[in-house]
């Protein structure tokens, strides 16, 4: 069982983050954020086509894609992701508005998401904590930003993502001798073409619906072992 190093990583920049924004105060000039996250998104893209490519049939992570973004839409999981974002939001509301609403605003921005899934499935099936590492940075310059405005309630996320990201990292890990090298390869395909996704959107290319595209990580197993 792989030790989730990349999830504790995550943890920390989060952490790392909070604290520098706190010291900044919204004093990080627009165009230095612009460039970092062009640069991140350049970087994702091409992490996200290294991965792609390992699957041994592309064919079948098209198909897996396909399928997963009309189940995710027939579910309109972007949508409810959504509403849950902003129910949680409401629920939550206390006299302390701007900790909770940095907790809850970073953690949902923090955990929902492909990079979240696909990173943590990553770590734990391959022991490659690559997409967490991007993701790492990711965060650690979004909690720079939230904490400035927010306050210290989003270094307190870290704990969610440490809990979250380490439950799929350790569950994928249990079971990972019981996944063969081929169907291994084709769930990494299919979340390299997210991943894609994500480096897309970061660049301001095309707005992915990515919620919609989760179900592909799914559907892949089937597919792989019927054809296997």
């Amino acid at each position: 069982m792989h030790f989730p190093t990349g999830v504790v990583l995550n943890a920390g920049a989060i952490i790392l983050g909070s604290l520098i924004g706190l010291l900044l105060h919204g004093k990080l000039p627009e165009r230095i954020r612009t460039v970092v996250f062009q640069g991140l998104g350049l970087c994702v893209l091409i992490i996200g086509i290294q991965m792609a490519l390992q699957a041994q049939n592309g064919l079948f992570v098209a198909l897996s894609v396909l399928v997963g973004g009309i189940v995710g839409e027939l579910l309109r999981l972007e949508e409810g992701l959504e509403s849950l974002g902003n129910g949680v939001k409401r629920l939550v509301r206390s006299s302390n508005a701007q900790f909770t609403d940095g907790l809850v605003s970073a953690s949902l921005l923090f955990c929902v998401g492909a990079m979240a899934i696909v990173g943590s499935l990553d770590e734990g099936l391959r022991g490659d904590g690559t997409v967490l590492a991007t993701k790492s940075l990711l965060d650690g310059f979004s909690s720079i930003a939230l904490a400035s405005t927010y306050g210290l309630g989003v270094a307190f996320s870290a704990l969610p993502v440490l809990l979250y990201q380490g439950g799929i990292a350790l569950a994928a890990s249990a079971v990972q001798d019981m996944v063969s090298p081929m169907l291994m390869a084709q769930i990494t395909g299919t979340g390299g073409v997210l991943i894609a996704g994500i480096g897309l959107s970061l660049l301001g290319v095309v707005r992915v619906r990515l919620a919609s595209l989760l179900p592909a990580l799914v559907v892949v197993v089937p597919i792989t072992l019927w054809a296997g």
